[in-house]
């Protein structure tokens, strides 16, 4: 089948590896894509909000799936116009992308639901915020309601810095994303990450992952949109894996239909594993970059039929096998992220980098100019190998991070080290 895949960064080119390997694929084109992904599906420039131009391109080229990756397109209801045109498309409705489009959405359906999820209130004005945060122990989680790029949540230690990031949203510092906010208890635990597959009736369990968003060593500096992941993440136990599908995804993908918005797509749950039991911190309504890189490398099923039945609603004939290896990203940046950076140097060393058949580098923010690899985003690279264990995987990437040639980027040099703790006790 021809297959349109929507999406610029580095979870696209991961997709796009997945999909490349199907025997199902005729043909991919990739919308924009990056100098990594292109290499692998025909680029196409399209303004994906431009919703009538996306359908006309799909009858033209005799599309029969589109997978949309980033949450923006989501969000703006893409997946809605290519259904009503009869074009199948993976992710989910407008309406159901509010699960990430709207933080207190999601805590309300939480709430209705029995969710476990930290206490929140929500506000639409400073000062009624400011008031609510005055009453309440510190630390305090201050989160702009709407989508703002993984930077519109603050971890305030104290009451200070509550106030500041409140008067930041309501000051425009996050966009419409900050015109309404959540405000949250802290919750004490690690984090991880869980995904699954549904068609909004059935559940298909994908792995675990755990990420990394502290820009630099020991989870220091500002928050990111990660800086490296790996997967499976040992601290997610069978137990914790099946409590986590009872009493939160199961719930999830019942209010959404008991209310008339089935979610379809993939639905990833941002977790805290506290002494309480796993709650939920957050949903993304679309994979995780960089943890869709992890488990395109361990994913050992056709990956274009477990999308296509999402789609379709036939999830429930599926199964995904996973391979027993470790998988572990390392994010490489531009100097200077996740503030400001400069764009256009120049990349080296990429095929050195992935010489070991363990190893790949799935490209973010690149473009390809006059047979070069040039860097364009502020997260460029994901330096990715496979092991049979955190550590060997972990050397392995770093190993090929070694072999590229890239001055103006940086990287954090201890990606899976609560992992590596684990495997060493």
């Amino acid at each position: 089948m021809n297959v349109l895949l929507i999406g610029s960064g580095g979870r696209e080119h991961a997709l796009a590896y997945g999909l490349a390997k199907s025997p199902s694929l005729n043909k991919l084109f990739v919308a924009p894509g990056n100098a990594g992904s292109q290499q692998l599906g025909t680029p196409v420039e399209l303004d994906v909000l431009d919703h009538k131009a996306v359908i006309e391109f799909c009858e033209e080229n005799s599309i029969k799936l589109v997978i949309v990756g980033p949450e923006a397109p989501l969000v703006d209801g893409i997946c809605d116009s290519l259904r009503a045109a009869d074009i199948l498309a993976f992710g989910p409705s407008k309406l159901a992308a509010r699960l990430e489009g709207s933080k207190r959405y999601t805590k309300d359906l939480c709430m209705r639901m029995g969710i476990p999820t930290a206490a929140y209130a929500s506000f639409d004005n400073a000062s009624d915020a400011k008031a609510y945060v005055a009453q309440q122990p510190m630390p305090i989680v201050i989160k702009a309601d709407g989508l703002a790029a993984g930077k519109g949540v603050v971890i305030a230690s104290d009451q200070s810095e509550a106030m500041i990031a409140i008067d930041d949203c309501f000051d425009g510092a996050f966009g419409a994303a900050g015109a309404e906010v959540v405000i949250e208890e802290f919750m004490q635990g690690e984090e991880a990450s869980f995904f699954v597959l549904t068609d909004g009736q059935n559940i298909l369990p994908l792995a675990t992952a755990q990420d990394h968003k502290r820009a630099f060593d020991g989870d220091s500096g500002p928050n990111t949109g990660g800086m490296g992941a790996y997967s499976p993440a040992p601290v997610m136990t069978s137990e914790l894996i099946n409590e986590t599908i009872e009493k939160i995804i199961k719930p999830t993908v019942a209010g959404m239909r008991e209310e008339g918005n089935p979610f379809s797509g993939v639905l990833y749950a941002g977790l805290m594993l506290t002494a309480e039991g796993p709650k939920l911190i957050e949903y993304n309504a679309r994979f995780g970059d960089p943890e869709c890189q992890v488990l395109m490398m361990r994913l050992e099923s056709d990956l274009l039929p477990l999308l296509s039945a999402t789609a379709e609603g036939t999830l429930s004939d599926m199964d995904a096998k996973w391979s027993d290896d470790v998988a572990l990203t390392v994010v490489m940046a531009a100097n200077g992220y996740p503030g400001a950076y400069e764009k256009g140097s120049v990349i080296g060393g990429l095929d050195a980098a992935q010489a070991d058949e363990n190893t790949y580098v799935f490209h973010a923010g690149t473009t390809a100019k006059d047979g070069k690899i040039l860097a364009a985003g502020g997260r460029v690279l994901n330096v990715t190998a496979r092991g049979a264990c955190v550590r060997d995987a972990q050397e392995r990437a770093y190993a090929a991070v070694d072999r590229i040639d890239w001055p103006e980027g940086f990287c954090r040099r201890d990606i899976g080290w609560r992992a590596v703790k684990r495997e060493e006790a």
